[in-house]
């Protein structure tokens, strides 16, 4: 929490009025605009610039598709590439838009590739190889956009790996546990690798970080529920169900609180939950249809209400810390 967040929430326990919070404010040293609020303006502009540019670039490239044959449209993209790669390498202060603008090129040039030659590779591999040859670029501009975008194209090439390899489906069946568990395993270490743990070594932030623990999530409850509505009840659900129980108490600790991990793994865990009941309440059939449907409502109601109460307890504790610090 900043310091300047903790004052107001000072001056809304303590009821100041807007004099009495300018004073406190002002004996905080939190007069003015905060000093890093220029600089992160100008970094989320730099960062719009770089996606509109890109933007532009396919645009143009679409306009212009047939007129340029195939060999200019390779030296086209692999113009962009290199461009942007030494850009990024020898202007710091935009490293970080044209860092992202290359790692979006390289994946740009091997979906044309793909196109081209139909080489017959799955899709789960061009996303691998465009993961893999861009993780040196990640880890040079140790930037928080960079590596989000990073971590985005790593978990669809795991998501892809798992597709393949069932069968080419998006099912969730007992005998597919094992590519299942393998693939939250690589989503578990893309978490473990953005992590703080590894903050001085790959520059990931927290940005990263949350965009790798929410398709995590998002994935494993997915699949877990998918496991649970089955013809029968897959062994994914019990399993996403001590995982997600397993993330939320390493996420609440104090050495690795993560408020926005912590949400998500809450909210998916909740979520197969009331999936759990409203199957056993379903599958046994007869009652009132109606009064079962309000039963889930209340208690889906109830284990939120409990989650934000939760979690929001965590976050004073988080406060007190470091204030107390």
């Amino acid at each position: 929490m900043s310091h300047r967040l903790a004052l107001y929430q000072l001056a809304q326990q303590h009821k100041l009025d807007a004099q009495a919070t300018a004073q406190l404010m002002a004996l905080g040293g939190q007069t003015g605009e905060p000093p890093a609020a220029a600089r992160r303006v100008w970094q989320a502009l730099a960062l719009l610039a770089a996606a509109l540019v890109g933007l532009g670039l396919v645009v143009w490239v679409a306009a212009n598709w047939d007129e340029l044959g195939r060999a200019g449209r390779f030296w086209l993209l692999q113009g962009v590439v290199v461009a942007m790669g030494l850009g990024a390498g020898l202007r710091p202060a935009l490293r970080a838009p044209l860092g992202l603008l290359t790692l979006l090129a390289v994946g740009a040039l091997f979906a044309y590739f793909g196109q081209t030659y139909q080489t017959g590779a799955d899709a789960w591999q061009l996303f691998a190889l465009w993961a893999a040859l861009t993780l040196p670029l990640a880890l040079g501009t140790r930037h928080d956009v960079v590596w989000a975008a990073w971590a985005l194209v790593a978990a669809v090439g795991v998501s892809l790996w798992v597709q393949t390899h069932t069968g080419h489906q998006w099912r969730v069946l007992p005998d597919d546990l094992r590519v299942h568990a393998l693939g939250w395993a690589g989503l578990g270490l893309l978490c473990l690798l953005l992590s703080p743990a590894w903050a001085n070594w790959t520059g990931a932030g927290p940005w990263a970080r949350r965009t790798a623990l929410t398709l995590t999530t998002v994935a494993l409850t997915v699949t877990a529920l998918g496991g649970l509505f089955g013809k029968d009840i897959a062994p994914h659900y019990p399993l996403g169900l001590v995982l997600l129980v397993g993330a939320s108490a390493w996420l609440s600790r104090p050495a690795h609180f993560e408020v926005f991990g912590l949400s998500a793994a809450a909210m998916g865990l909740n979520a197969l939950v009331v999936g759990g009941l409203a199957r056993l309440l379903f599958d046994r059939g007869g009652g009132d249809a109606i009064g079962r449907l309000m039963l889930i409502g209340l208690v889906s109601a109830g284990l939120l209400a409990l989650s934000v109460k939760w979690i929001l307890r965590l976050v004073r504790e988080a406060a007190e810390r470091e204030n107390g610090a």
